[in-house]
């Protein structure tokens, strides 16, 4: 995806997924017992952990470059990096492939995907990712009919905070812009690039008709001086983004069901039929080879981990 060419073993035994989004990609093209090194931890990834129990048995590392020597003993064969990783050059000059498979809208998220196919080499990769594209491209489509008639100009305005403390907000030419704007809505934020730092006088003067709060944004108190005049928070439009095996919103796999939630929180009488709850179970058994409970999905949809140790 970087333009270079890398050789590969033709069906490698051991991985190192090295970017946090990757991880989930690599799961769900059923390569999760593959996978030997991997900087997703179980604190911060519990639904993925619970999804995939075979990453249990990786190494997992801290931080943005792990240890050559540690990626030596563990005989890794692969290792999947995001787009210009400081990883790079520490692992080419131990001579361990490296294939950077980092993805930053839709369309190179549908690269991702193949490409990791093709690097993991086995049948099972290839016809999983087909059926997940054509489910994107269904998804895509079906949001698309439902929202396509509304003018620019009455779509809501939407600004999605990624922290709060710092506070910190995505801006356009993110995927956050793309599942937005392919949602109905409007990026609020008339500033490029994720996680940029913003004062609260500029949230302020944006004065977005939705807010939208990532999974671990940090606790948000709407009666607060700060936020309580905000068009948002008076008319009761901030909501927490749904948090699975990846954070939703973020740059992970399960951006098909991103982009459901959010038309359907924002045209809500849109989408009287679309049932989330049952979309997630569905995905999950799809895609992720898991049956999750009912309750299990609501815990997702409310950004909340498993009840439960497995």
């Amino acid at each position: 995806m970087a333009g270079q060419s890398v050789t590969v073993p033709d069906h490698p035994a051991r991985i190192a997924d090295l970017w946090f989004a990757h991880n989930a990609v690599t799961i769900m093209l059923g390569a999760a017992g593959r996978i030997a090194v991997t900087n997703d931890l179980p604190p911060t990834r519990p639904w993925m952990y619970r999804v995939a129990p075979d990453l249990y048995r990786a190494t997992g590392v801290v931080g943005m470059v792990p240890n050559v020597e540690m990626l030596r003993h563990a005989d890794v064969d692969v290792a999947f990096v995001s787009s210009d990783s400081p990883a790079l050059e520490p692992m080419r000059r131990i001579g361990l492939p490296v294939v950077q498979a980092g993805f930053t809208d839709e369309a190179s998220l549908r690269q991702a995907v193949a490409l990791t196919a093709e690097v993991l080499g086995d049948p099972q990769a290839h016809e999983v990712a087909g059926r997940y594209v054509a489910m994107l491209d269904a998804t895509r489509d079906r949001v698309a009919a439902a929202v396509s008639d509304i003018p620019e100009g009455r779509r809501p305005r939407v600004l999605h905070i990624q922290s709060l403390v710092p506070l910190k907000i995505d801006g356009t030419h993110t995927i956050i812009d793309d599942w937005i704007t392919r949602a109905g809505g409007r990026n609020a934020a008339d500033i490029p690039g994720n996680m940029h730092p913003v004062s609260v006088e500029q949230v302020a003067a944006w004065d977005p008709d939705v807010i939208i709060f990532g999974g671990d944004a940090g606790a948000f108190d709407p009666a607060s001086a700060q936020w309580a005049g905000l068009r948002a928070v008076r008319a009761g439009r901030v909501y927490r983004n749904p948090v699975g095996v990846f954070p939703w919103d973020r740059y992970g796999i399960e951006y098909p069901l991103q982009l459901l939630w959010t038309a359907q929180t924002l045209y809500p009488e849109r989408f009287v039929k679309l049932d989330m709850i049952g979309d997630t179970i569905l995905f999950y058994h799809d895609f992720f080879g898991y049956d999750l409970s009912h309750a299990d999905a609501a815990r997702i949809l409310a950004a909340k981990g498993p009840d439960s140790a497995p």
